[in-house]
């Protein structure tokens, strides 16, 4: 049996604070399905608890806060045919960020490094979100073959100047400067003074003092603040052809500006990207901003669980983390061969599952 100091996930009682801290840095603090439903019994019983008044989440190593669901995991389980494991998981984590949303008590994310999927899951969805220096926000999905889940069908949409929708069809990490700016995180203070707001939350001080008092001169917003009515222009068109074309206008009219060369740089992202991945989380852009966020958990559920029996998850997950070719090949390959009718479909949850999801691989039966 792992020790106190081994278990990859802890749970401490500091005076008012529920102190939640992912304990697995060699795995980036990657949420495993033990994990999610450990934190999801604990903050039950804490919600009820009265001498818990907040609950504040951490990551240890310095290197990521949580960088997601542990797909490496996911990906073998659903190799072998192990598809209620699987489905247990996407369950158990949509589950868990939906309480995260609907929590009573506030919820204090501390977040050092790095951000990713399921890390993003358990800490956007709760009132406060205070930013390292360290802090890198990313929902890469599109480039293994998946979409950004986690309740990103209803958060991502409600992002000003449709940064939602960049950060969903490019997968671009981005800093603390910009997640202020957009609302991703609500406060900033460095890594070093996190202790301190344990400390002081645990006396049971005030939430915003306790942050206010450690915070420091938050970053200068980054390249997406920067290029943020380019992105407003690019990313408005009706599907992610157009989105392309746009680009490729201004990468071609303005050459030699910095415009120019972040429009050429983002649209070849995009283009790594699996173009049913893309077409998805377009959908999800599009849709996702009039949804509760039980809908979008719902649609998400469903979308997850469709992908599990196609093609390009799989292939993603090979060519990033396995055998790290960074060259997937894409089935469909090219956007105007995705049936758009079928991701529609699975999104709303018409028709069934295996034929939706034959259609959206591209092997129409």
């Amino acid at each position: 049996m792992l020790g106190e100091d081994e278990a990859e996930i802890l749970f401490t009682r500091r005076g008012a604070v529920g102190l939640v801290t992912l304990n697995r840095p060699r795995a980036l603090n990657a949420l495993s399905l033990a994990m999610i439903r450990a934190m999801h019994r604990q903050l039950q019983a804490w919600e009820t608890d009265d001498a818990v008044t907040r609950v504040v989440l951490r990551g240890v190593g310095g290197r990521a806060f949580c960088a997601g669901g542990d797909v490496r995991a996911i990906h073998a389980l659903a190799r072998t045919g192990r598809s209620e494991e699987v489905d247990a998981f996407w369950h158990g984590e949509y589950a868990l960020d939906a309480a995260v949303k609907a929590y009573p008590k506030p919820i204090v994310s501390l977040i050092d490094g790095l951000t990713m999927g399921g890390g993003n899951g358990i800490s956007l969805h709760g009132s406060h979100r205070v930013a390292s220096e360290g802090y890198r926000f990313a929902m890469p999905e599109v480039g293994i073959g998946f979409f950004p889940d986690v309740g990103m069908t209803y958060a991502l949409p409600r992002l000003p100047h449709r940064a939602g929708a960049y950060l969903a069809l490019t997968g671009a990490t981005i800093g603390a400067g910009d997640a202020l700016a957009l609302g991703l995180a609500t406060h900033h203070a460095p890594a070093a003074r996190f202790d301190a707001i344990v400390d002081s939350l645990a006396e049971g001080d005030s939430i915003e003092a306790a942050l206010a008092a450690q915070a420091d001169v938050p970053p200068p917003p980054g390249s997406v603040m920067a290029h943020r009515a380019l992105i407003e222009a690019c990313f408005s068109e009706r599907d992610v052809t157009g989105i392309l074309a746009r680009l490729d206008a201004v990468a071609a009219g303005e050459a030699g500006s910095s415009e120019a060369a972040f429009a050429a740089d983002t649209a070849a992202l995009i283009r790594t990207r699996s173009p049913t991945s893309l077409c998805i989380a377009h959908l999800q852009i599009q849709r996702g901003g009039a949804m509760t966020f039980a809908e979008c958990i719902a649609a998400e559920t469903r979308l997850a669980i469709l992908l599990m029996q196609g093609h390009d998850f799989f292939e993603g997950v090979r060519a990033a983390l396995i055998d790290k070719s960074g060259a997937p090949a894409w089935r469909p390959a090219t956007l105007d061969a995705v049936d758009a009718a079928a991701i529609v479909a699975a999104f709303e949850g018409e028709g069934g599952a295996h034929a939706s999801a034959e259609r959206m691989a591209g092997r129409h039966p």
